[in-house]
């Protein structure tokens, strides 16, 4: 199964779904964000749904855990006197940011990211590329242009991660000067992916130059660009 296929699978119908105490949206676990309270009655997020104590599910944006926060809908939801913070939204943005970090980490040390321009652009032509790309927001779009025409070369289309800096990735990774990195198929993959779609509802996630590409789409053999969903 392809990483796109895999990850659908995930977000779209063979995982677990949860209703949103704000929407009402009966949505997979994946697209949303598991809340509990600690032991002194305060909201708290879950993100690997693992707290102990009565979950109450939020659709994984900004402005609907703002809303949440708002209208006192975790305490109705609860049934109980609990107390949400008006900086939650930003709280679960910084906690799917530090996930993505630390997967990122993992897949350095496990040997698995494939760095560097030129490994890439082969990657991308070639019949196993990476199914998940990284570009650091502050690299040259030059670099980033020709990776989209490797890509529609190769008749892929990889989930571009673009929301971290050069800086930022160098502290991910332990590196020096990291602009491009590549993962190909595999739970690593499919974790960063995930966390990435959770992230889409509180910031931009992919460069300008990979507008209109993720691993939700896909190019044809021919090399031509599929039409955007939606």
């Amino acid at each position: 199964m392809t990483l796109a296929a895999s990850t659908a699978a995930k977000t779209n119908g063979s995982a677990r779904e949860r209703r949103c105490i704000v929407t009402g949206e009966v949505l997979p676990e994946a697209q949303l964000i598991r809340f509990v309270a600690d032991g002194e009655n305060r909201i708290v997020p879950d993100l690997a749904a693992k707290l102990p104590g009565r979950g109450l599910w939020v659709k994984a944006d900004h402005a609907t855990i703002a809303k949440a926060v708002a209208k006192n809908l975790f305490a109705r939801a609860a049934e109980a006197q609990v107390k949400a913070d008006a900086d939650l939204p930003n709280r679960c943005e910084k906690l799917l940011l530090a996930s993505l970090r630390n997967s990122l980490g993992l897949a350095r040390k496990s040997g698995e990211l494939i760095l560097g321009f030129e490994k890439l652009d082969q990657a991308l032509r070639s019949p196993n590329p990476p199914a998940v790309l990284v570009e650091a927001s502050d690299g040259a779009e030059d670099g980033q242009r020709k990776l989209v025409g490797a890509a529609l070369a190769g008749g892929h289309a990889p989930f571009v991660i673009g929301c971290f800096s050069a800086h930022e990735l160098d502290l991910a990774l332990g590196l020096n000067n990291v602009i491009h990195a590549g993962l190909r198929a595999g739970r690593s993959a499919e974790r960063l992916v995930l966390d990435a779609r959770r992230l889409e509802g509180f910031r931009p996630v992919k460069p300008l130059a990979w507008n209109g590409f993720s691993g939700r789409n896909h190019l044809n053999r021919a090399g031509q660009t599929p039409q955007r969903e939606g």
